[in-house]
């Protein structure tokens, strides 16, 4: 019953029942990538006359984070590229890197120098500075 709820109500770790209706009724799959993620286009890529363009989209294996679209995915997702990487043999640059999740608001987070979350303690001012204290 919870899976329930949550495929009707929840967007952000998997598909919702709309998308999952839409996707059955209206979409194609294209492929998978490593990750186990799903794309998917418009039945035939048919041009969707609202947009002007086929309609392409991804069905995330877990929680919705669009940096986990790898760069091979990326190109195709975004109409850069008309042919999937599933239709030809691609090859990532070698500057390209593995995928890394996004840590924001995670203790893993970058922290940068002089942040106050980076050590827990604020660093020394230098220069003119003079802290007001009470009474003088």
């Amino acid at each position: 019953m919870k899976q329930f709820f949550l495929k009707i109500f929840t967007w952000w770790n998997g598909e919702t029942f709309g998308t999952q209706l839409w996707t059955w009724r209206f979409g194609e799959l294209v492929g998978k990538d490593e990750q186990g993620n799903r794309y998917y286009r418009t039945k035939g890529g048919k041009i969707d006359p609202s947009l002007g363009f086929e309609r392409r989209w991804v069905i995330y294996n877990g929680y919705a984070e669009a940096t986990r679209i790898p760069p091979s995915w990326h190109g195709w997702m975004h109409h850069t590229v008309d042919v999937p990487p599933t239709e030809e043999a691609y090859t990532p640059r070698e500057w390209e890197k593995p995928h890394l999740p996004n840590l924001t608001g995670t203790p893993f987070a970058y922290r940068p120098p002089g942040s106050t979350l980076a050590s827990g303690h604020r660093p020394k001012a230098t220069g003119d500075y003079q802290p007001w204290t009470p009474g003088s």
